[in-house]
């Protein structure tokens, strides 16, 4: 067609091995998630304000591999976009609202971490479920808000109507951001990254400083409060190690984008397409990776899993089964 954009197809091999890898990341989102969240959700014994949390967290982890991985499979793979106009820009909306709010909780979880590891006596009273809704419905909110508006007012193409028109062809879904909001969206990555980073920074010289003292407790001359102490402070300190994990490697996968995000704007949009790609799917794949880090660290989790790949969670009663033997 006259103004379709040109097609860059792969050979076939490289075009396998492609459709593999982001077809296997997909899969790992939707499914590793969605055990999350089943997890959480069914098993009374796991329903605090903490993991109802990490459950949205899982869930807009989920959302990302169900309605943005496998459009931007065929996209990168086929370097042509078949789902028409009106899903490429409510893709774009979806992709930065489900990342964003993945953020933010992320974000919102390193507080409550730190709450729990310095004052854990105190931590129940101070995060409440209430608390926890809050969080939850301000991550999901902003992000939704932000990337709609964004958007469909069409505050992003303010000022670069020409880029605009020279990437617009069909059988294309590029979506351009003027300067001004791609700063915009370097600060709402970098502002939450920034409060992930000093809060865990001291939860870490917090955590050091704990098991100090626990060396330096004797459990047979310990008083019973102390010893309770010692083991909600070893349960916290657990639970933050694994949630740092989950940050670091969050920051690690969308760091770079960004980073390339905010460079390229200020250069005029010189990134070339595979770069981008390549960029855009390192971030992709943090979604798969949080439910990993929860598994490998959790026997909780593991054994709600257990219950639930092998049919049990089917049972009567299932959901007062006791995961903390």
């Amino acid at each position: 067609m006259n103004g379709s954009c040109v097609k860059k197809p792969y050979s076939p091999g490289p075009r396998l091995i492609l459709y593999a890898v982001f077809g296997f990341g997909t899969v790992l989102a939707v499914c590793r998630n969605l055990l999350v969240m089943m997890s959480i959700l069914h098993f009374r014994q796991l329903h605090s304000p903490a993991n109802f949390l990490v459950a949205s967290l899982a869930c807009a982890d989920f959302l990302v591999g169900l309605t943005v991985m496998p459009f931007s499979t065929v996209r990168s793979v086929e370097s042509c976009w078949y789902f028409g106009d009106i899903y490429c820009k409510l893709h774009s909306c979806f992709d930065i609202s489900f990342c964003s709010s993945s953020m933010f909780h992320l974000c919102f979880i390193s507080v409550d971490r730190y709450i729990a590891v310095s004052d854990p006596l105190t931590y129940p009273t101070r995060f409440t479920a209430n608390v926890s809704g809050k969080c939850i419905i301000f991550s999901w909110l902003l992000s939704i808000i932000y990337s709609f508006s964004l958007l469909y007012t069409g505050a992003n193409e303010v000022g670069i109507e020409d880029v605009v028109s020279a990437l617009s062809c069909v059988g294309g879904c590029q979506v351009a951001v003027n300067q001004s909001w791609v700063f915009i969206n370097f600060l709402l990555f970098f502002i939450p990254a920034l409060v992930m980073i000093s809060v865990y920074s001291k939860i870490f010289l917090i955590a050091k400083e704990q098991a100090q003292k626990i060396e330096r407790m004797s459990e047979q001359t310990a008083k019973a409060s102390d010893r309770y102490k010692v083991r909600v402070a070893k349960r916290e300190r657990k639970a933050a190690k694994t949630l740092g994990i989950a940050v670091a490697a969050f920051l690690l996968s969308w760091l770079p984008y960004f980073i390339d995000s905010f460079i390229d704007a200020l250069l005029g949009f010189i990134t070339p397409s595979y770069v981008y790609e390549i960029l855009i799917w390192i971030a992709y794949y943090n979604s798969a990776m949080n439910p990993l880090i929860y598994a490998f660290f959790y026997p909780w989790f593991r054994k709600a899993i257990r219950l639930i790949v092998t049919g049990r969670i089917l049972r009567e009663n299932s959901s007062a089964s006791n995961l903390f033997e």
